[in-house]
């Protein structure tokens, strides 16, 4: 007999219909704003995903990485418009990947900065479905650093902290305590409270003379800059009309955007690459260079 001949009762077994193939999701960051810093990594699973599940501020140039056939769904929140709550889309996510497609949940900047990327790791996870994360980068940190602010330097700002300004159920963070937590402050999602935040920091300790900044749209063509301090920036924005997005930037270190403004200005059109705009600026009595 031939000893690699298998048992009947084995070629039996085998016989057995394998169960439905289960696809993967991947939780990708799409970066703060500009297409070209997606990561390679988010860029590589776009072009084999079948579905995108996207929110609502999403580059059109990240989308469009994604194949022609794949089915494109937007489940981003916009004023006057019904919008799925969190447990549907985690619903959906793991639905799809059961269909046994590849699915990718694109988010705006990081997946796990305020993006509620835990709760869909965790979706996925009890459910069965593998799952990867592929982070991003941060508007808190990018934000600031297209407009030259760095959120630590020697000698001025040796910690950050990052909160967002509205909770999920509507309030706000402690602000007594942020105001002590670090040397820059990073406030994300705090552009219609942006008096209501900086009022509440002075209260807590700040001094109302700390520089301050207003980015807009950061690391996109329409990225505006405004920069203050916490008592004259709420004026100088609703003067330069700043809208959401827009991201709260206090402490020392601010002031460093006015003294990089003129050369990264300068070099934005030799270089061909946009390198942060050139900051609206107010009186910034707190800032290094004693203006």
């Amino acid at each position: 007999m031939n000893p690699r001949a298998r048992h009947p009762a084995a070629r039996a077994s085998s016989g057995r219909r394998p169960g439905p193939r289960i696809g993967r999701v991947f939780l990708v960051g799409a970066g703060p704003g500009d297409p070209r810093l997606l990561t390679l990594r988010g860029a590589e699973v776009l072009r084999r995903a079948d579905v995108v599940v996207h929110d609502r501020l999403i580059s059109p140039a990240v989308l469009d990485l994604a194949p022609a056939r794949a089915e494109r769904i937007d489940v981003g929140k916009a004023p006057g418009r019904p919008h799925p709550d969190q447990a549907a889309i985690c619903a959906l996510l793991v639905e799809r990947a059961r269909r046994g497609q590849a699915v990718v949940r694109l988010k705006g900047g990081d997946p796990f900065v305020f993006g509620r990327g835990g709760e869909e790791l965790l979706a996925c996870a009890r459910a069965g479905v593998p799952v990867e994360v592929v982070p991003g980068v941060t508007s808190a940190v990018a934000a600031p650093a297209a407009a030259g602010i760095p959120v630590t330097h020697r000698g001025l700002a040796r910690s950050f902290a990052v909160v967002t300004a509205t909770t999920a159920d509507g309030g706000g963070p402690d602000w007594a305590a942020l105001a002590r937590a670090a040397d820059t402050l990073v406030v994300l999602m705090g552009a219609g409270r942006l008096a209501q935040v900086c009022r509440a920091l002075v209260a807590a300790g700040r001094a109302a003379e700390e520089p301050a900044a207003a980015v807009e749209a950061a690391t996109t063509p329409a990225e505006r800059t405004v920069v203050g301090t916490l008592a004259t920036l709420p004026d100088l924005a609703r003067a330069a009309r700043l809208r959401p997005p827009a991201t709260l930037v206090v402490g020392a270190v601010v002031a460093l955007a006015e003294e990089t403004a003129a050369l990264r200005t300068a070099q934005a059109p030799s270089s061909g690459i946009s390198s942060g705009s050139a900051p609206i600026v107010g009186p910034c009595q707190g800032s290094s260079s004693g203006r």
